[in-house]
């Protein structure tokens, strides 16, 4: 049995966002430092091909157009290994990089792996958070409380509403 812990995310809005390096599907390397200059979103979520991660991947796929039009790159994040994550994408056609955390090291450096509660039981898993981060490497926003049905609209009204995005 697990004793409820308060989550400790090690991310916060308006400070650079923690150092990664991961590949993604195919075996390409992406990393904080080849990102700078961009503006990217980083969707964590625990398992592909899961009813809410399928819904949240799916929603997030077809607001890609326009996530893309507001000039940011898109990648989910999850434990699972590239080759089920290339499975993933091929079923649902996503248009996006999906990122394997098989070590959880990009999960656990933003602080987003540890106990939670799923279908009324205490369990260890990745928190379904999304960052927003800014072409000098900052975190402009975080969605705690992701919607997965609705998740790509979600992202799309935070980006929409400027006064909430963090630009220095």
């Amino acid at each position: 049995m697990f004793i409820s812990k308060m989550i400790v995310m090690n991310i916060q809005k308006g400070k650079p966002v923690p150092s990664f390096k991961l590949e993604d599907e195919k075996g390409n390397i992406v990393s904080s430092e080849n990102l700078l200059g961009s503006k990217y979103i980083l969707f964590f979520y625990p398992k592909d091909d899961s009813p809410g991660c399928t819904k949240e991947a799916c929603s997030v796929r077809d607001n890609y157009k326009a996530l893309t039009k507001k000039g940011y790159k898109v990648f989910g994040v999850s434990p699972d290994k590239a080759k089920k994550h290339q499975k993933f994408i091929d079923k649902y056609e996503f248009q996006y990089p999906l990122l394997a955390d098989t070590e959880k090291e990009m999960i656990n450096a933003f602080g987003l792996w540890g106990p939670k509660k799923f279908m009324g039981r205490e369990i260890v898993g990745v928190y379904r958070k999304t960052v927003l981060v800014n072409e000098k490497g900052i975190i402009s926003h975080i969605i705690e409380k992701v919607v997965t049905k609705a998740h790509g609209q979600q992202i799309l009204d935070v980006i929409e509403n400027s006064s909430e995005l963090v630009t220095a």
